[in-house]
Formats: structure tokens, sequence, C-alpha cells
């Protein structure tokens, strides 16, 4: 797939690290936020086998603070600007806002990951503006009220149409499909129950012909069905990254890099002949 002039092939799943740089992410808030720590975080999750790093100015937990949009600039341009110029891996922005988006992607981004598939205003365009790639995800409600009372008639088919819905749109304003990814937005405005069904049945996402991304690392779906804290999540994401691998996923979003790199190694190996 191209992201802009880098290209990554997707013929076997492939790790993005996650870079928060933000003082109050669910994970690993306030680890990352200062240019230098963000600048070590990247070349170790490089180092580790990361073939694209999302970086991510606000945090998109339920009950978050919205971020404005100047504080979003600065958390983010200046980090991207860095990270353009010292490596030389597919670089994501992880936003919902317009002007994030075109500042991001000037700065060295390659691919905008928006929560809210360009819904919000202007959104569309200015992806469509950039020659960037666009990971279009699934989210039930708002973030800050999304876990509030998830329903659906049957949440694989109405994420599936959702999901071909913003494509259709993206399409529209100009973005060619060779630009999608698509992801189903694991705890985005989903139960347990929607998750794990979503986790089993993940494969009928690649019926829409395009990557698709999973991003399940030290989710609540692990808290509420294990008892697990945050920092205890390793075991049950790497576990699901594999699950998600063997169904057809070829981007995994993860903040355990290494471990994840090695466990999808071993699938691959596994899987020879």
């Amino acid at each position: 797939m191209h992201f802009k002039n880098k290209h990554l092939s997707l013929e076997s799943p492939q790790v993005m690290g996650i870079l928060n740089v933000t003082p109050d992410s669910f994970s690993d808030g306030g680890k990352f936020n200062s240019l230098e720590s963000s600048i070590d975080q990247a070349h170790k999750m490089i180092s580790d086998g990361a073939s694209i790093l999302d970086i991510g100015g606000e945090s998109t937990r339920p009950g978050a603070k919205a971020v404005s949009l100047q504080e979003e600039l600065d958390r983010v341009v200046p980090v991207m600007e860095a990270l353009a110029t010292r490596f030389d891996v597919v670089l994501s922005i992880d936003t919902s806002k317009a002007k994030v988006m075109t500042e991001a992607v000037a700065a060295g981004a390659d691919l905008i990951n928006d929560v809210c598939a360009l819904r919000e205003e202007g959104a569309l365009e200015a992806a469509s503006s950039t020659n960037a790639a666009v990971c279009l995800m699934h989210m039930q409600g708002q973030p800050r009220s999304m876990q509030q009372s998830p329903r659906y008639e049957d949440v694989i088919q109405d994420i599936l149409r959702f999901l071909e819905e913003r494509v259709s749109q993206c399409t529209d304003a100009g973005i060619e499909k060779s630009r999608i990814i698509v992801d189903p937005g694991f705890g985005f405005g989903k139960t347990l129950d929607h998750n794990c069904e979503i986790l089993a049945q993940l494969d009928a996402f690649s019926a829409l012909g395009l990557p698709v991304l999973a991003g399940i690392s030290r989710k609540s779906m692990f808290g509420a069905l294990l008892g697990l804290e945050v920092h205890e999540r390793l075991v049950p994401s790497v576990v699901s990254a594999v699950i998600a691998a063997q169904k057809g996923a070829k981007i995994i979003r993860v903040h355990d890099v290494k471990e994840t790199v090695d466990a999808l190694t071993l699938l691959k190996a596994s899987q020879k002949g």
C-alpha cells in the first residue's frame, strides 16, 4: 500500500506503534509528551519492529477532556517534524480535526487515522486535499460518552454498513480506495460482548476489499473479561493481536511493539508450507 511517497507491503501484518503525546491517555499518558522522550520512544518502537508510528495529541478514552485546536497542534506538529527528519517509517496522525490533519501531513504524516471517520467539520475535505492515506474507524456516539449504553441491531452488519457508507463518501470526495484503511473500532461504543463478537468475526470486514486495522491493545475489554488493570494486559493484548492477524487484519495497533512483533513472527513461521 502507498502512504504518500512511501510503500509498505501489507502481505504480512504490520505493527503500528502507539505514541501518545498527551498528559491523560489511559495507558501511557504523560510518559512521552516531551519532544526528546517522544523521539527516544519512537526509536525504540522502530528498533522493536514497528513499521508505522501513530502520533496522537488528544486522548479518546471514555470521559477524556477535549483539547483545543492550538494545544493539539502544539503537541503533535513538532513531534511529527522531528520524526519525519529522523526515521524512514510510515507516520500516522491520530486526530479528528481538519486543521491538525493538514498541518500534520505538511509536517511529514503519511496516514490520517481518524476515530470519527472524517465526519467532523472540514475533515473529509482536508483529508482529500492531502495525498495521505486515511484510516476510517467505526465509533458509536462520541468519545466522552460512547460507553454509556451502546446498542446494535447486528454489531457486525451495522459496522460494515457504516464503513461502506464512509468509504463511499471518501471516494465521492476524491479519495481513492487505494488510500483507504478500515477499523471496526474495538472499545469505541461497544460492550464486552460486542468486542468479543468483532474479534471472532474480524474476517467479515475483509469483504470491503480494503486493509483492516485492529486496535485492541490494553483495551478495557481485558479488564472486564479478566479483571486486569491496564499495566497487566500485555498477554491478552498479544494473544488478541495474533487472533486478529489470523482473521485477516493487516495492521495491528499496539503499545507493546516488541512482544507483538515476536508473536507475529512466530505466527508467520508456523504458517509456512
